[in-house]
């Protein structure tokens, strides 16, 4: 173990100092033997990681987003090809490496972990051997093996012997325990990481290889954990349920605040955002303007929960512009149809309803005036007579009242519209 530890002394002897360093501070607040003073020092040893590590996981979120934008290209390699496995399988290869697309991106942040993961491991086991190591002197590793989490030395394993945790001034039973509850938060974490992306964060309209990955790597993972973790020593089991919690709450403000298009998590985001938006009139912060100008900027190619959100603001008399921001004063009654192209519904302009038959015949409605329309006023009646050659009103009234009078004067008169039936030929 001495020469492996010395061939990887390049990341033991950093986690090894930094460890030293977190627990001077923390021994002069709980005590240099005490357990919290090194249990408080691993964990913060994962936040430092971590921390280092948001660049990388910033960059994991933009390959998975890259992703989720060639599921359309996805699915139509399956479609293609759905009865050729092999092919489908050499198209998607060949669709990842001319998009610069991995899909194993996701396991980037686990990948980056393992040397700090394999260097801790050997610190402690170091400390369970009685041997110095890294910048861990003899007095450092006396304290080390004195300190006692939850009863549980931080050197001790679930598959040591009694002799072994005895010499750790220590109970096998409650080594035991602690270290198998531990061992179950570290897997039950996990998995729960790992399943709330597959059924919040992911768009589950188009099947493709990487969520059957995915899918795949929420059980080998929690099982794995189990397994190996009966021999890790109860520092690393504090180092590695730390860093499970620590994805799992990044996670979910990922899931919450940057959801995957077309996912549940999207659905939700947008619900929210359209209740803020549609309260206080506006967007509020950077992020919020950063999702509304993408699902602008999309155009037809929204999806259902995107349309539902732009619809929603319309009918709210809101209008998302292509800067993220949002505008008062759009017809409400403007929406948007399934394929994103606008349908005015309501708003269309009315058509004049056609007249019926005795409609026509009456003369149809009058004018507001409450003139009567089959009445010729002077201006437009066209007369070669005199006014005092024109029949006396009686002669007026009787002509009048003579059948087919009014019939005749409203065809002169144009109100009759449509086509006109033909006379019948007259008969010599």
């Amino acid at each position: 173990m001495d020469t492996i530890a010395s061939i990887f002394s390049f990341i033991t002897t950093p986690v090894s100092w930094v460890i030293v360093q977190f627990h001077k501070v923390y021994g002069a607040i709980f005590g240099d033997d005490t357990g919290w003073a090194w249990g408080l020092s691993i964990v913060s040893l994962v936040i430092l990681i971590r921390i280092c590590l948001i660049p990388l996981f910033v960059k994991q979120i933009k390959a998975t987003r890259a992703m989720q934008t060639l599921q359309p290209e996805m699915k139509k390699i399956q479609e293609r090809y759905k009865n050729d496995k092999q092919r489908q399988s050499e198209e998607m290869m060949k669709l990842y490496k001319e998009t610069g697309t991995n899909p194993l991106s996701s396991c980037l942040p686990i990948l980056a972990q393992s040397p700090f993961f394999f260097a801790l491991y050997h610190v402690l086991n170091s400390i369970a051997n009685n041997d110095t190591i890294g910048v861990i002197n003899q007095s450092l590793l006396e304290s080390a093996q004195k300190a006692h989490i939850v009863g549980a030395p931080l050197a001790a394993k679930f598959t040591d012997s009694a002799a072994d945790v005895t010499a750790l001034d220590a109970s096998l039973t409650t080594v035991r325990i602690v270290t198998a509850v531990m061992i179950v938060l570290m897997s039950a974490s996990q998995f729960y990481t790992q399943r709330q992306l597959m059924t919040k964060n992911v768009d589950t309209t188009v099947k493709t290889p990487f969520m059957q990955q995915q899918k795949m790597l929420m059980y080998v993972f929690p099982i794995m954990f189990a397994v190996f973790g009966i021999n890790f020593p109860v520092g690393v089991l504090v180092y590695w349920l730390t860093t499970n919690l620590w994805t799992m709450g990044q996670q979910m403000f990922v899931i919450r605040n940057n959801p995957t298009p077309g996912s549940k998590a999207q659905a939700a985001y947008l619900e929210r955002l359209h209740k803020h938006v549609t309260q206080h009139g506006k967007t509020r912060s950077r992020g919020e303007r950063a999702i509304v100008k993408a699902i602008v900027s999309k155009g037809r190619d929204r999806n259902e929960f995107e349309r539902k959100f732009i619809n929603g603001l319309n009918k709210a008399g809101l209008a998302a512009q292509a800067d993220g921001t949002v505008t008062k004063g759009v017809n409400p009654e403007v929406t948007e149809t399934e394929d994103g192209t606008p349908a005015t519904g309501a708003a269309k302009r009315q058509q004049p309803k056609r007249q019926s038959k005795s409609q026509r015949q009456s003369g149809g409605p009058k004018p507001a005036g409450g003139a009567d329309p089959d009445t010729p006023t002077t201006s437009l009646v066209k007369s070669d007579q005199p006014e005092d050659a024109k029949p006396a009103g009686g002669a007026a009234k009787q002509a009048a009242s003579k059948p087919g009078a009014g019939t005749r004067s409203k065809a002169q008169s144009g109100q009759r519209k449509g086509p006109q039936r033909p006379k019948s030929p007259s008969k010599k």
